[in-house]
């Protein structure tokens, strides 16, 4: 079994390969999307400029998501400062957590949904924060909050928050480029002269179109990448902390039961929560082979395991 200080090793290693990883696709999404844009436009783009933006452009990117990855995430969460008279019990909770741990206390946000639900994020522990929803605060009993926030706490602790952060952002920016990318080409550029005869232009239109509708997805692919055993290894890690894997159960329990929908969730960063905001897989009435098999597949493509075999995995540490 992985101890906690080889976790965070693992995880700052994993973290430096996505950056790079992304920094090489996102290169490459750039170079095509924008020799096939200028070929649209009916210009003979220069391949050595291309290749400098594309670098100039992941370069930025990758920075930004490494820099500045929880502030993007707080704001597109809609997050805003937690109030410590307003929200008394998630200061004392967390201060008196990090006073156990050791750990620096994190700046605190909440997020005004009424579905149950938090998560961690910044690049290091000086750099945290912890996000909870106002529906996490009222519902849960203060053990059960205690145990959702050390699980947080944990993500912080393993620098699971950089990893999960940066691709939560980058995820995000290729998905805005593909969708750019596909409007442009729908919209702009019609009155224009192109060279339609040119083989090239064609192949790079082509390449381009084929880049913007999978780019996401392989995004997402690689979003994926980033283990689901850090879900497991925070779990652990709450009990570790709290010595109450009662509380954590509990709370997954009534996190997953919870059939609010989060409405700030999307899918750039509904890895980063506790529990997935988009809650169960495709419903119908019976035993259905086929429905199995669907909601099977659709389970590869999950960003968490099943609350079931969290659950199963914390009552072995009763």
């Amino acid at each position: 079994m992985i101890n906690v200080y080889e976790a965070v090793s693992a995880n700052k290693t994993k973290s430096y390969f996505i950056v790079a990883l992304f920094f090489v696709f996102v290169t490459l999404v750039v170079y095509v999307l924008g020799q096939s844009f200028g070929y649209y436009l009916g210009y003979a783009p220069g391949g050595i400029g291309y290749v400098g933006l594309a670098l100039i452009v992941s370069g930025l990117m990758s920075l930004g998501g490494y820099y500045f990855s929880d502030k993007i995430v707080l704001s597109i969460s809609k997050a805003r400062p937690a109030n410590r008279k307003k929200d008394f019990t998630f200061y004392t909770v967390v201060e008196n957590l990090c006073i156990g741990t050791g750990l620096p206390k994190p700046k605190l946000y909440v997020i005004d949904d009424s579905a149950p639900n938090a998560f961690a994020t910044g690049r290091d522990p000086e750099h945290a924060a912890i996000c909870a929803t106002t529906g996490l605060l009222e519902k849960l009993t203060r053990s059960e909050l205690e145990g959702v926030l050390a699980h947080e706490l944990s993500h912080v602790k393993n620098y699971d928050t950089r990893l999960m952060a940066i691709v939560a952002v980058l995820v995000g920016m290729v998905a805005l480029m593909g969708d750019w990318f596909l409007r442009t080409m729908w919209w702009g550029g019609k009155d224009r002269d192109r060279d339609e005869d040119s083989k090239l232009g064609a192949i790079f239109i082509v390449l381009g179109i084929v880049f913007a509708i999978l780019s996401p997805i392989i995004a997402q692919l690689i979003q994926l990448a980033v283990s689901r055993r850090r879900e497991f290894l925070a779990d652990a890690g709450s009990v570790e902390i709290t010595r109450q894997p009662e509380s954590l159960i509990s709370a997954l329990d009534k996190i997953s039961a919870d059939h609010e929908p989060l409405e700030v969730a999307n899918k750039a960063t509904a890895h980063l929560y506790i529990v997935n905001p988009f809650k169960g897989g495709i419903s119908g009435r019976g035993p259905s082979t086929a429905l199995k098999m669907v909601n099977q597949f659709a389970g590869l493509f999950n960003t968490h395991p099943p609350v079931s075999e969290r659950i199963k995995a914390l009552k072995t540490m009763v």
